[in-house]
């Protein structure tokens, strides 16, 4: 199953948006995470059900909320163009933004889970024993929690994979630009006699997302032996 250059274009094109805006969000993610299972304050479920929004929202909303908030004219996005000479708009970088957000309540509430699921009673201990609270996190805090880690980065990078409406409605369908898989079959879909490219991405995507969950399972389960849980 050979590729075209265009299809090899989208594959490395959605490839590239999907692991920039799994890694830019992981920090913000594992301190929202934490702050929602540790942490007790006013405005707490507002919080959560703003982070959870992108799950219920349609994809397009999304896009247009991004496009207002950070397209080359809007709140954000003008003041960032002006200031710093960076645009989102009608680029991969935007494509990268879009795909974060509607991944990023899954990234951290795989996260959140595995935080509930730690003994606090081990990170006391460590702190009687002088450690500082950083020390505390780096040290016992998140090494517990990788494998919900490695969870939450797979299902973020495979829902980045598969993103389409807010990156259509932000960043348009740009060849080369912010054409990933799923914009790239759109647009073959109209296209006469481009059913077998259709079909290729098709399953292009079935085993990228396949060996993503299967190296996920494979390497979950090398931590949890490393750390004796299992």
């Amino acid at each position: 199953m050979l590729l075209t250059p265009l299809e090899w274009q989208a594959l490395a094109l959605s490839l590239k948006i999907s692991t920039v805006a799994v890694a830019a969000s992981l920090p913000l993610g594992i301190a929202v995470a934490w702050l929602l299972a540790r942490k007790q304050f006013p405005g707490k479920s507002v919080l959560d059900g703003v982070i959870h929004l992108p799950l219920v929202l349609p994809p397009v909303v999304i896009g247009y909320l991004l496009l207002v908030v950070m397209g080359r004219r809007g709140v954000v996005g003008e003041w960032l163009y002006n200031t710093f000479g960076v645009s989102f708009s009608f680029s991969w970088k935007g494509a990268a933004l879009a795909s974060a957000v509607v991944a990023f309540p899954l990234l951290v509430r795989a996260i959140r889970l595995s935080l509930e699921l730690v003994d606090q009673r081990l990170e006391d201990a460590a702190r009687t024993l002088g450690a500082s609270p950083w020390r505390v996190f780096y040290s016992v805090t998140l090494p517990l929690i990788a494998p919900g880690i490695l969870s939450g980065l797979v299902l973020a990078f495979a829902r980045s994979l598969g993103e389409f409406g807010a990156t259509i409605t932000f960043v348009s369908n740009i060849p080369g630009e912010t054409q990933t898989i799923p914009l790239a079959m759109f647009a073959f879909l109209e296209t006469p006699g481009a059913e077998e490219s259709v079909a290729r991405l098709c399953i292009l995507s079935i085993v990228i997302a396949l060996l993503s969950l299967f190296g996920s399972e494979w390497l979950s389960r090398r931590m949890k032996k490393r750390m004796g849980l299992s």
